[in-house]
């Protein structure tokens, strides 16, 4: 993906998570193992639901949809920044710092479709189960996936291609420890309120409208729970969504939490603000797609004795 504009800049600097090096050993470390726990979680996740025949429904084909996504957007920045910790100069081209941007804001914004995808299916499976094999046949739960990361495409390639139009006159350093894109639009010189327009409007989209459907479609589910007549029955139908709703809630409040948190004006602590801006991003980044395989590992029976059965067919093979 060769990028050019009429910028004087053809590299940006990135400063990184912090200007100590005792402090990045550390960091280096923990986000390298939490990078491989990323990669062995999500990665035995879609191996499991491809293998296994029992996990061939929609449900878990979400699942793996969202596991494969999550390796692709860790994997599009956690490699730049742990190479960051190991080189004096963190410096990134101008065309990998737009396709950083393109990766990283793609598969955030699909994420978020699919979100709202798997709370659909949810959604069927306990307001309407007797039509659920029906709703969610294959015919619909492929193109529902295939339309998530479309749309999550097509977002990120209308806002990266704004920005990368935008002129660079001279200011390179990035005040983050990858190619974030708002980080990036305060370089720019020039006016960048159609930017913000067109990320106002995609938030709007992306974020906004899977929030409400979640909201709107788990107001129904609870309501279904709440009236079957067992606790034992009420426990069974929650426990189908009681994983995705806490991946939303995790994946959801982050985000919230990142961009509502009131900004410092006081310029004496602009510097502490932004290292905790940039911890909360690297919780967004690396800790949400490591915890995903992990609550839906320990709060699914299904996937816990498909990944035994895996484990012991490779066992008695050997």
């Amino acid at each position: 993906m060769e990028v050019t504009n009429q910028s004087t800049v053809s590299e940006f600097v990135l400063l990184g998570l912090s200007d100590q090096p005792m402090l990045e050993k550390t960091f280096f470390v923990l986000i390298l193992l939490t990078y491989l726990v990323i990669l062995l979680g999500n990665g035995i996740l879609i191996v499991v639901t491809l293998l296994d025949s029992r996990l061939h429904t929609p449900m878990y084909f979400f699942l793996g949809n969202l596991s494969f996504l999550d390796i692709c957007y860790t994997t599009s920045s956690i490699p730049l920044v742990l190479d960051g910790f190991l080189t004096p100069r963190k410096t990134i081209s101008f065309s990998g710092c737009a396709v950083q941007m393109f990766l990283s804001f793609a598969m955030g914004a699909t994420e978020c479709v699919l979100l709202g995808m798997m709370a659909f299916d949810r959604y069927v499976a306990i307001c309407n189960p007797l039509r659920y094999p029906m709703v969610m046949s294959k015919a619909v739960y492929m193109p529902m996936a295939a339309g998530s990361w479309l749309a999550g495409g097509v977002n990120s390639l209308v806002q990266i291609s704004l920005a990368v139009q935008l002129p660079f006159c001279g200011d390179n350093i990035i005040n983050h420890f990858t190619c974030e894109i708002l980080a990036v639009l305060k370089l720019a010189c020039a006016d960048i309120s159609i930017n913000v327009i067109s990320m106002a409007v995609a938030n709007v989209i992306f974020l906004g409208v899977p929030v409400l459907f979640i909201f709107v479609s788990y107001i129904f589910i609870l309501t279904t729970i709440l009236r079957i007549p067992s606790a034992e029955g009420q426990r069974k139908a929650f426990s189908t969504c009681s994983a995705h709703l806490t991946v939303v809630i995790i994946f959801y409040g982050t985000i919230l939490f990142m961009y509502a948190k009131p900004k410092s004006r006081d310029p004496l602590r602009a510097d502490k603000q932004d290292v905790s801006d940039k911890l909360i991003s690297l919780f967004y980044g690396v800790l949400t797609p490591m915890l995903n395989p992990i609550i839906y590992s320990l709060r699914n029976k299904d996937v816990k004795v498909a990944v035994k059965s895996l484990v012991s067919q490779k066992y008695f093979a050997q």
